[in-house]
């Protein structure tokens, strides 16, 4: 489930942007109910995209902004409900880690859904229901107790 970050340049600094990242992905985890899930866990990636300040727009000028994108598989927050909570979790991670310097209404998320049998890891095309198994397996397994 990648998450992309797009940025400008001196928007956030280096451990701001681990940071953000790492919240992102547990908001994510958190909003889906698959916290702890270590199938979901390993399988939320994504990119942080920090581009020059004068590439990055709002209302056609260039502008402070952020924008978080997020592509999943189409049973993956499936309610309108955890739409709004992702995408409010995501507002509020990406305003606290700019500190001031963004304001609320340049921080924009879509949430984007790949069709039925078109989400791929490690070369393999699952449906939703094998999506769903292969969690469900995850949750079944005992920890292995490593941190």
């Amino acid at each position: 489930m990648p998450i992309t970050l797009t940025i400008p340049e001196g928007l956030l600094d280096a451990q701001a942007q681990s940071q953000a990242f790492a919240e992102l992905t547990d908001a994510l985890l958190e909003v889906a109910e698959l916290s702890g899930n270590s199938f979901m866990a390993a399988n939320v990636v994504g990119s942080l995209n920090v581009l020059p300040r004068h590439h990055v727009f709002a209302g056609g000028k260039a502008a402070p902004a952020a924008f978080v994108e997020l592509k999943l598989p189409e049973i993956a927050l499936a309610t309108p409900e955890a739409k709004r909570a992702f995408i409010e979790a995501a507002t509020d991670i990406v305003e606290k880690a700019a500190e001031g310097r963004l304001k609320r209404d340049h921080i924009w998320t879509n949430i984007v859904y790949a069709a039925d049998g078109a989400w791929g890891i490690a070369g393999k095309a699952y449906a939703a229901g094998d999506l769903v198994t292969a969690v469900r397996q995850s949750a079944a397994q005992p920890s292995s107790g490593h941190a």
